[in-house]
């Protein structure tokens, strides 16, 4: 890990394209400005290893609830004949 000290208003660039800046330091908070094109997708690590995590869970899921999901899509999509209306 590359540790690199910076004082406000001064940043680093990584691969020409992605600029940090440090924009604001109060106590031990650090804001930092992150400029970079928008096919370069940023994000909090805490909320990246959330979505890392759905997208893995979406992927290993059971063939076995399909019949399930089925009804909950059938409940949702207006072809349920539970509802009240144009059935």
């Amino acid at each position: 890990m590359l540790v690199v000290s910076r004082k406000k208003g001064e940043a680093i660039v990584i691969n020409d394209d992605i600029e940090i800046i440090v924009s604001e330091i109060k106590g031990s908070q650090v804001k930092l400005g992150v400029q970079t094109s928008k096919k370069n997708k940023v994000y909090r690590k805490e909320l990246y290893l959330k979505i890392k995590q759905a997208n893995e869970s979406s992927v290993n899921f059971d063939p076995s609830d399909i019949g399930d999901l089925k009804v909950k899509m059938e409940k949702t999509d207006g072809r349920s004949t539970n509802r009240e209306g144009n059935d």
